[in-house]
């Protein structure tokens, strides 16, 4: 990755850090406003990737869901359902 990237990717992973320790959203608003001042680019880096951290997040939730129930002998859904 370029150093736009990078430097998001890191904030985003800080950021994600520190909500799941408080609870805080708002932060990645008030992130996204300051940085937006001065840097689009940047703004939209950190946007993406705390999109795609979150995605991962949900997704190897789900994984380790359904290999725990695999285990288990439940039968995987027909769907998936959010």
């Amino acid at each position: 990755m370029g150093v736009t990237e990078d430097l998001a990717d890191e904030l985003a992973k800080d950021t994600i850090k520190y909500i799941e320790a408080t609870g805080d959203e708002q932060i990645i608003a008030d992130l996204v406003k300051l940085m937006g001042a001065s840097s689009q680019t940047a703004e939209e880096a950190f946007l993406t990737a705390i999109r795609v951290r979150r995605a991962n997040i949900k997704a190897r939730a789900l994984l380790v869901q359904r290999a725990k129930d695999f285990k288990e002998g439940k039968a995987p859904p027909d769907a998936f359902t959010d």
